[in-house]
């Protein structure tokens, strides 16, 4: 498999660590956002979207990072990242849109450079503005996480592998993890293995 992405992509790094998970091996390709190269003719020829993760394999490429975890759970079921009882699965995938379809979005790269161009937003004002919303989002999550060592039990799921990187992001931007002490507490553990670590930003090959 090859893997579409860029250091600091919040979706890439959540493909990064559910591939390390499962052991399988990938080839990692760079695609630098900062200098658009998403929107290159060749990368749109992969995956029209124009966002990063693309994951290519044997039978096509798939893009966004929430299809490409169900489809690697689905089709490589080696440690598994999703509860086997129906109902535990429903609430990791819960955990997961929280994050990926709440906080995330209005995070996004091109929401930035939109408050920027089309507001005049100064740093200080882009980075109150992610700070919020991260904080509004860690607001709702943090109550439903118990006192096992992950999201969801004594083994990561999939609510792991999408809390790490919006944690990453979190403390990127300076927001006071303290009030957070659960989630604070999960990042640690997870960073505790290899697989969430070999993922991190600072030891992708395009990192800068």
């Amino acid at each position: 498999m090859r893997l579409y992405s860029y250091f600091r992509s919040s979706a890439a790094y959540r493909v990064r660590i559910a591939l390390n998970l499962k052991n399988i091996a990938h080839e990692l390709v760079g695609v630098n956002l900062l200098k658009s190269e998403q929107m290159s003719d060749s990368y749109l020829a992969k995956n029209p979207q124009g966002l990063l993760p693309a994951l290519e394999t044997e039978q096509g490429v798939l893009a966004q990072s929430l299809a490409i975890l169900e489809w690697l759970e689905e089709t490589q079921p080696q440690h598994p990242l999703l509860p086997h009882d129906s109902w535990q699965k429903a609430q990791v995938r819960s955990f997961c849109y929280a994050i990926a379809c709440d906080i995330h979005p209005i995070d996004n790269l091109r929401v930035l450079k939109r408050l920027v161009s089309q507001f005049d937003a100064n740093e200080e004002q882009k980075n109150e503005w992610y700070r919020h919303w991260i904080i509004e989002g860690f607001k709702k999550l943090e109550p439903q996480l118990g006192q096992s060592r992950y999201c969801f039990g004594n083994t990561p799921t999939l609510a792991d592998v999408c809390l790490v990187p919006q944690v990453f992001n979190a403390l990127r931007f300076n927001v006071d993890m303290t009030q957070f002490p659960r989630i604070a507490a999960i990042y640690a553990a997870c960073n505790e293995l290899e697989a969430f670590r070999l993922a991190a930003p600072e030891h992708q090959p395009d990192a800068v």
